[in-house]
């Protein structure tokens, strides 16, 4: 009898996602009954605004929602994320420069089928988001990465840019805040780099998710805003799973020039055809409704990203850049390696998660998600008394 034939290889090659893995095994540590205490998810611990929950209410009443409705989304969802484009990220576009995608995950994955050939090589800034890099073997790109430690606030500079540059590449991943770091780009830097890729010619795509989540006075300037030329080679991708609490509702979204979000359009046609329409008018509602509860959500976490920085930094051997955006802090931990901790000597970060997990009942996430070793990340998107409690554990252990 004939062997069946393999599966395939391309998603053979595919990793898990780290962050969603070490999440899932706190909670089923949790679910066993151990204390654990997780840093793992970026995802905030706050109900859904109560007019945005009303808003899928009533939609649930309308017959039209049971139905197929236009595979790029919800003409008034369309324009409500036209507005917000223009609001926050300064660019001006048409309804039809919008698709609407299940989460901002899907939105991640279109935007790199729609600029990747084989063959392309993407610049990559790390420390990452988990997800890019499988996105863009997905379309049959590399990935290039381009490391900036945290002496640079994990910012990489043009001049680090240009150095990673060949004629292969195509592509350039824009995060401002980041996702794991929690760095925002000044707008001095963003322009810099924006003009760089304006110059080379080189597509853009920029990850704004966590734009309305910055601290200190800071805003994140986007780079279409910064450099507007750029506009014709960038793809903006966005959601409302952050900002409004609604990671469950698998709302995102990408913005970009006409004849890209054709191709995009196209695919999603085939993919996966229009998003929830009950989830789709619920995101209407958040980015047309009072912002006020959106505003206390990120004045709490503000006042979280205060404590565990402060809480943290007192630990001997971490070193912890001050994150001025997103949720998430991402300490440089390499002072903890090579050292003896109840009877463990970790050498690398990924071992150093897994003595914390089982010696202090904390998960983190290794720097080997994100690039390279010597760095955990921690989302401070969780209650005050278990951000507190965590921390403390870690300070015990690591006394």
């Amino acid at each position: 009898m004939t062997s069946r034939a393999p599966l395939s290889r391309k998603l053979s090659a595919i990793a898990e996602s780290a962050t969603l893995k070490v999440d899932a095994k706190a909670k089923a540590l949790q679910a066993a009954g151990r204390p654990v205490i997780s840093y793992a998810a970026g995802e905030p611990d706050f109900a859904t605004p109560s007019f945005i929950v009303d808003a899928a209410a009533d939609a649930l009443q309308n017959p039209a929602n049971y139905r197929y409705t236009p595979a790029a989304g919800l003409p008034v969802l369309r324009e409500a994320i036209a507005a917000k484009t223009l609001r926050d990220s300064g660019l001006e576009v048409t309804p039809s420069q919008v698709i609407v995608t299940n989460g901002g995950k899907q939105a991640v994955y279109q935007a790199f089928q729609t600029v990747v050939n084989p063959g392309d090589e993407v610049l990559l800034p790390a420390p990452y988001w988990t997800t890019y890099p499988e996105a863009i073997a997905l379309a049959d790109g590399t990935p290039v990465e381009v490391f900036a430690g945290a002496d640079q606030d994990y910012k990489v500079t043009v001049a680090q840019l240009e150095a990673a540059r060949t004629d292969k590449t195509t592509v350039l991943v824009f995060v401002s805040p980041s996702n794991p770091t929690g760095s925002v780009y000044t707008a001095e830097e963003t322009a810099e780099i924006g003009r760089w890729a304006l110059e080379h010619g080189i597509w853009v795509i920029t990850d704004e998710i966590y734009q309305n989540l910055t601290y200190e006075g800071v805003r994140a300037v986007s780079i279409v805003e910064a450099v507007p030329e750029l506009a014709e080679q960038t793809i903006l991708l966005n959601g409302v799973a952050k900002t409004y609490a609604m990671t469950g509702w698998r709302v995102g979204w990408m913005v970009g020039p006409a004849d890209a979000m054709k191709l995009a359009a196209n695919l999603q046609s085939h993919l996966s055809s229009n998003v929830n329409n009950v989830a789709q008018r619920a995101a209407a509602a958040a980015l047309n409704g009072p912002q006020g509860e959106v505003e206390q959500f990120r004045e709490a976490f503000d006042r979280r990203r205060r404590l565990i920085v402060s809480e943290l930094s007192k630990i001997d051997g971490v070193e912890v850049p001050n994150p001025l955006g997103a949720f998430y802090v991402y300490p440089d931990v390499q002072g903890l390696l090579n050292r003896t901790w109840g009877g463990v000597t970790p050498t690398s970060s990924l071992e150093l998660a897994d003595l914390i997990l089982e010696q202090a009942e904390v998960a983190v996430v290794p720097g080997e998600a994100f690039g390279p070793s010597g760095y955990l990340r921690l989302s401070y998107a969780l209650g005050d008394e278990q951000l507190l409690e965590g921390v403390q554990r870690l300070q015990r252990l690591f006394a």
